[in-house]
């Protein structure tokens, strides 16, 4: 079997992640409480250049938080865009607001204009705008409709962090915003996320319930911090020998000892226990830790996007457009192929390459009950469509100029 490459197996940890990792294990009087978790908030208004930015255990809480403080009137809806994931949706659930899936773009992946003003309805309150895969939407037409139909407009940042449009860091636009730090994203933390406003009102709404929410238990973090040093030492290094890496992997989040990405009671909209939480210190380390590198993991993945462009362009896979006025950090570089599931099988079972976890189905993963989702088959038939005909390229830190090369000679191959 040949190294495994992947988009999601902590990509963008690295040697000293680990050791700072395994580091804060033994130093549990660091868990909960520290001053890590002011510093990352300093970190993002710096970079940002907002005025407030508040820390939390995920994207998720950071989102419903936000909904929380905006005090919505019962029976509000909000339009968020399908070809996403159920923390998108999930949030809004629970805080008793009614997600309106609309339609996505085939260029961009993002929210379809036509679509989206044909869903604006009288109980329509809040727009949330996704950057999908790190390109950021149309904010000029995003912003001109919010204008005209009196929306508060939500940015969902999770795959973004450090995309522009028109010069402008996405995150910037909105009445608020928030990014993730989980596993797989622009830079990890495992678990972790923040909120972040120009808003002086808002802003005192979420510090009162990021105050009010309660740190996760020591059994939660510990599994977070274990996450980078289990996956570096044992599960990668095992990943092709007889299937023990995976097989390690998944018997550790089946007994407990690991968390996954996605809890099974997300895929039925329900709420785990550590949702809503506060960030802990330890996870705040490691995300500072991961902040000092961002620029670095982003010129990582121009670089392969670069790649990929030069390599591929001649080739029957049509390649993501390029859009002048916007800077896309490329979390993932995302093709359209028609038989896109018959290559992912191949790549998977004989290459030992995993290139298609987002998005296999409208809202993902792929065994998400959409219904309790409140997402309608048929209803967003560019993103059903797109489900099946696209898969993603790896443009993480880890990936060597070889793994883009072999992922490109068995593309040209398939």
């Amino acid at each position: 079997m040949k190294k495994p490459i992947s988009i999601s197996l902590s990509p963008n940890v690295e040697k000293d992640d680990v050791r700072l990792a395994l580091k804060l294990i033994f130093q549990p009087w660091k868990w909960k409480k520290g001053p890590a978790v002011e510093q990352i908030e300093q970190e993002m208004k710096k970079y940002m250049g907002v005025k407030y930015a508040f820390a939390f255990n995920s994207g998720r809480t950071s989102l419903m938080a936000i909904l929380k403080a905006m005090e919505l009137p019962k029976g509000s809806e909000a339009l968020l865009q399908a070809f996403t994931c159920n923390a998108a949706a999930n949030p809004f659930l629970w805080s008793g607001v009614e997600p309106i899936y609309v339609d996505c773009n085939k260029d961009d992946f993002n929210v379809n204009i036509l679509d989206l003003k044909a869903k604006i309805g009288p109980n329509t309150r809040v727009l949330m705008v996704q950057h999908t895969f790190g390109l950021p939407a149309d904010m000029d037409e995003i912003l001109a409709i919010v204008r005209q139909n009196n929306l508060i407009l939500i940015e969902d940042c999770a795959h973004s962090l450090g995309a522009e449009f028109h010069g402008q860091k996405v995150g910037t636009f909105g009445k608020a915003s928030f990014f993730s730090f989980g596993r797989d994203k622009i830079i990890s933390s495992v678990w972790g996320g923040a909120a972040v406003t120009n808003d002086d009102e808002l802003a005192k709404k979420i510090k009162q319930v990021q105050l009010d929410y309660k740190y996760p238990s020591n059994y939660w973090i510990f599994q977070q911090l274990l996450h980078p040093v289990l996956m570096n030492y044992i599960i990668l290094p095992l990943y092709n020998v007889l299937d023990l890496g995976k097989i390690f992997l998944v018997l550790s989040q089946w007994l407990g000892i690991l968390s996954k990405a996605v809890n099974w009671k997300e895929k039925r909209g329900e709420k785990p226990d550590y949702f809503p939480e506060k960030m802990p210190n330890a996870l705040a380390v490691l995300a500072l830790h991961q902040f000092k590198k961002l620029e670095r993991f982003n010129n990582r993945r121009d670089d392969l996007a670069a790649f990929y462009y030069a390599t591929l362009r001649e080739t029957r896979f049509e390649l993501p457009k390029i859009f002048p006025d916007r800077k896309n950090v490329f979390l993932r570089f995302t093709v359209q192929y028609p038989k896109a599931h018959e290559l992912l099988y191949e790549a998977w079972h004989k290459e030992n390459m995993i290139i298609g976890d987002w998005y296999m189905t409208p809202i993902i993963p792929y065994d998400t009950d959409l219904g309790k989702m409140h997402y309608k088959q048929g209803s967003c038939p560019n993103a059903e469509a797109l489900a099946k005909t696209t898969f993603n390229l790896p443009t993480h830190i880890n990936i060597s100029n070889k793994d883009a090369q072999r992922i490109v000679d068995f593309l040209k191959k398939f």
